[in-house]
Formats: C-alpha cells, structure tokens, sequence
C-alpha cells in the first residue's frame, strides 16, 4: 500500500487484529445472508436484533453498540468497509499494537453507535429511534481521521484513478462529503442519514481519541492512571488528617509529636539538628 511516504499499488500486510476483524465481518455477513436465504424470518430477526436501534438500546438491548458493526446491507458496503479497514487500519496496528488498535476501533464504533442514538431522539431530519443502522463505517471513519492525523504528509492513491493526494487532505475531503451527504439527507427528510450521522460520529470520536489520548495506552491506562491517583490522593489527604488529630491529641497529653508533610512520623532523634547522619524516618513513605 505504501512505499516510503507515499502510497503505491501495493498492498499492507494483514496484521492480526485487522484480520480477525475482516473475518469476523465476512463470518457474519455469509451467515446473515445464508439464513435469510434458508429461513427468511430467523435470518431477518437475527439481523434486526442485533442491528443498532436506539429505541432497543434505551430499554436495555446495550449490545447493539458493537454488534451492528459487524452487519452489513450488501456486497459494496463490506467490501469497501474492509478494504479501508485493511489499507488504514493496518498501519494503526503496526505502530500502536494489537490492544491500543482494538480498543480505538471499539471507541469509534461505539462512539458513532451513542452519536447515533443522541441524534435520533431529536427528530432531526426525520430520524425516529425504531430506525436501524448497520455498518463498520464508523471505526472504519476514525481510523481514516486518525491516520490522515498521524499521517498526514503521506500521499494517498485515489485508485482506480492515477492521482495521489497527501492523506490529511484525503480525510479532510471524505469528511466534507460525509458531512454534506448529513446534510443533504436530513433536509430532504429521509431516515436513511441515520448512517451519515453515524459516520460523523466516528470521525469524531476517532479525532477524540488521537487528540487526547495520544499515550500508548490509550483510554483504559488513562482511566486507570486517572483512578489511582485520585486514590492516591485521597489516601494522603486521610494520612495528614489523621496525623494533625493525632499532633492535637498527644499535645493535650503533654507530649510532642511530629508528622512531615506528608504525614509519617517524624522520630525526635531526627529533628535534632546536631544529629549528624541525619537518621531515618518511620511510619509511610510515599
């Protein structure tokens, strides 16, 4: 797919979290087709279950999230879906590893799913939350911001036709025309820029991800790092509490006591200030 900073006819590897994500979506898009062609009304309830219907998704069906990512309407919508999960999505996964790829690719999917289920509670456009939507478009569309973000230099072959342009301005083009094509939708009335909405959706949360969680941990260590230390803090704001009581309480015995800044113990032989070697302190260290 690429060669240096610029795109050629040649194709990315398949790293292994962009193919096990290809198969799964080829998996389910075989076997929906294969059971509406067998049994029409089991293939068609399977599909529409797990198909993201806001209405669903407020009385408890939370799953729909994902799973209509792995649904498709036809042939064209998987096949370009995949191809620019594989060419874009490889290079993610390459540079940010199999778990940082995965959780972003979630983050878009189920950001374009909350974006979609916002906006069809507002009747915009005609919109009405018993509509479905089905698609991988918008991980598929915050892995094109992201890589137009990092990449941006990179030029992009606009196949079949000979002409490359730099990614950045690629994903800036793709996000003009989703954005129109919303637009365009929801002023002619029709429920079907429900997918629109859901492919801004993803290049948004996919913009959101890169812009503020550009660790290689990604949103889970952030989360984490974020809990602990609010945790921590309010461990050491209870330690020097208990410390000041503590100093209060001996006091009102007739005794002296000393805790440093950050509440542990002070032993007497350490605050003489002849002490040569300086001793050492008990209690916490943080």
């Amino acid at each position: 797919m690429y060669r240096g900073q610029s795109f050629s006819l040649s194709l990315p590897p398949f790293t292994k979290a962009v193919k096990w994500l290809i198969l799964i979506n080829a998996a389910m898009y075989l076997l929906i087709e294969l059971l509406k062609a067998a049994a029409p009304e089991l293939g068609n309830a399977i599909f529409f279950t797990l198909s993201l219907i806001p209405l669903a998704v407020m009385h408890g069906w939370i799953f729909q999230v994902v799973t209509y990512s792995f649904l498709h309407a036809g042939v064209l919508h998987i096949l370009f879906n995949m191809l620019g999960l594989w060419m874009f999505g490889a290079q993610l996964e390459s540079d940010w590893g199999r778990k940082k790829f995965l959780e972003f690719y979630l983050f878009c999917v189920v950001g374009a799913a909350l974006t979609t289920i916002a906006i069809s509670y507002t009747g915009v456009g005609g919109v009405a939350p018993q509509t479905p939507t089905v698609g991988a478009s918008g991980g598929v569309l915050g892995i094109l911001v992201a890589f137009g973000m990092l990449y941006g230099d990179r030029e992009v072959m606009l196949f079949p036709i000979p002409i490359s342009i730099k990614a950045k301005y690629f994903v800036a083009g793709v996000a003009f025309i989703t954005l129109a094509e919303a637009i365009s939708a929801s002023g002619a009335g029709r429920g079907s820029n429900v997918a629109y909405i859901a492919h801004l959706g993803g290049l948004l949360f996919g913009f959101l991800y890169v812009k503020f969680f550009p660790g290689r941990g990604g949103v889970l260590l952030g989360a984490s790092e974020r809990y602990f230390s609010v945790r921590n803090s309010y461990y050491r704001w209870k330690r020097r509490r208990a410390a000041r009581k503590f100093e209060v309480y001996m006091r009102k015995h007739n005794r002296t006591v000393s805790f440093d800044e950050h509440g542990n113990y002070v032993p007497p032989d350490d605050l003489d200030p002849d002490k040569k070697n300086g001793g050492s302190k008990s209690g916490w260290v943080n």
